[in-house]
């Protein structure tokens, strides 16, 4: 199908609908790209197709998605009979025996899931690269880290092996490798998205899951197949008055926009990156919407402290215990160099130390809560740094000081909405001097990713990015 890059996962869909091309025939484009552009970028590190060809055979649930090919993040998304690594030799064997909740809902949608893609180690750091399956490469400059830790998918997504892919955000994990790739990118809010029945919240609530996309409107469309509590959810997000996809064709109306471009963490931010949330803002007013002065700051020091606890504590919780089961000890021949340094430092916390965390992330958002009353959308930039090269961020290397800044240089912007809890977009609206796609970052209330999708759609229609497409892609 040579004209599958033109789609966006909707109109593939629509094609099969019309039975002018099969869900076979677009399982087959996808397979082709992936035996194209996959020993270059290395994003996809699993393959399922004759599970995805008799799931076809079988007869593909009559949804939005019908017959469009789809890959899950190596994270979380458990699939009966398939394999889960986690991106970490610790769980190269591990094999699940129930689907998540999510990928139910993915099926329902008629996506044609067909393997997976590359994720660091438990999504630990901002670029994904690991031990177990190696580096993925970023389709723009193969030098470039794809983003992290949904760096396979978006890389997947950029080289147009398929329009929208499975990703998930613990710290900017879906905004950041959509940002360094050229795509959207939404982190929804708190529990809007299921999380079971394998866990009922990732990282103390700060994790979520979504896709990264070339399209708004198939973001809009696939939160709208996937939204919603799942049985014995510990908590759930309100439900949205309409259709997310609806909202991308409703008038936004005259919106309250700030832009900020210091980051919540303090690290210095990039002129370039600086210019792309500002050229936004201006963009955002010719467009009819006021751009107020205001400034949400929080205590970065108390909130670095407190994800550094709830992450260690975590990961700590899951290595152990699956190390435990293997009769293996925790060292460096079963996880990375920082993940054990993480592992280690969780050790020396107190369940005082945990609970003090939770309340500094309730108190973040409480405090974001207070600056979104008068604010309709923040405007920053999703990244403080351009996209950083292989090597810079991976996790097999000795902490240091210089580590933790490089990767707050990623995370600098989107963690905060973590810790709050608020639905936040990564837009690629900019571009670096080097050719590079940047990334900018539009949050919203908790809840109110119907406001994001409204402004979203105006904005691109204003400036389109379907076709804009790494060299040598398309």
């Amino acid at each position: 199908m040579q004209e599958y890059e033109r789609y966006d996962a909707l109109g593939l869909a629509e094609l099969v609908r019309k039975g002018e091309v099969s869900p076979d025939e677009l399982l087959d484009a996808a397979l082709a790209r992936v035996s194209r552009h996959n020993p270059r970028l290395n994003a996809v590190v699993m393959s399922w197709e004759e599970r995805a060809r008799r799931e076809i055979r079988a007869g593909l649930p009559d949804g939005p998605f019908r017959g469009v090919p789809f890959l899950l993040k190596d994270l979380h998304a458990q699939v009966a009979g398939e394999r889960l690594t986690y991106g970490s030799r610790l769980f190269e064997k591990f094999v699940s025996d129930t689907d998540s909740e999510l990928v139910l809902r993915y099926r329902r949608a008629g996506l044609v899931i067909f393997g997976r893609t590359a994720s660091p180690e438990f999504g630990l750091t901002a670029t994904t690269e690991s031990v177990l399956f190696g580096a993925t490469r970023n389709p723009w400059n193969p030098e470039r880290s794809s983003g992290g830790s949904s760096g396979g998918a978006s890389a997947a997504v950029a080289a147009g092996i398929l329009p929208a892919a499975h990703a998930s955000d613990g710290g900017g994990s879906i905004r950041i490798p959509a940002a360094s790739c050229g795509l959207v990118g939404l982190k929804p809010s708190r529990a809007r998205v299921p999380m079971g029945p394998h866990v009922g919240e990732g990282w103390g609530g700060m994790s979520t899951a979504h896709v990264v996309s070339r399209s708004l409107r198939d973001t809009a469309a696939l939160l709208d197949a996937t939204h919603g509590p799942d049985l014995g959810t510990p908590y759930f997000a309100p439900e949205p008055e309409r259709a997310y996809l609806d909202e991308c064709s409703r008038a936004p109306g005259r919106l309250r926009i700030a832009v900020q471009t210091t980051a919540f963490n303090g690290v210095d931010t990039h002129p370039e990156c600086a210019a792309a949330a500002r050229d936004a803002a201006r963009l955002c007013e010719s467009l009819g919407h006021d751009i107020v002065d205001a400034t949400l700051e929080v205590d970065r020091e108390a909130l670095a402290r407190a994800v550094t606890i709830l992450i260690g504590s975590n990961v700590a919780a899951t290595v152990e215990d699956a190390a435990r089961a293997q009769g293996r000890e925790v060292d460096g021949r079963i996880v990375e160099a920082i993940t054990l340094a993480m592992v280690q430092g969780a050790r020396g916390s107190t369940a005082a130390d945990y609970a003090r965390s939770v309340r500094t992330l309730h108190t973040a958002g409480r405090r974001v809560a207070r600056f979104f009353e008068n604010v309709d959308v923040l405007i920053t930039p999703t990244m403080a740094q351009p996209t950083p090269r292989i090597g810079e961020l991976a996790l097999e290397q000795t902490p240091s000081a210089a580590y933790g800044a490089r990767l707050g240089a990623s995370t600098g912007y989107t963690s905060l909405f973590n810790s709050a809890g608020n639905p936040a977009l990564s837009l690629p609206l900019g571009r670096a001097s080097d050719g590079m796609p940047l990334g900018v970052q539009f949050a919203a209330r908790a809840g109110d990713e119907a406001t994001l999708f409204r402004l979203a759609a105006q904005v691109e229609k204003a400036r389109p990015w379907f076709g804009v497409r790494p060299p040598g892609v398309g």
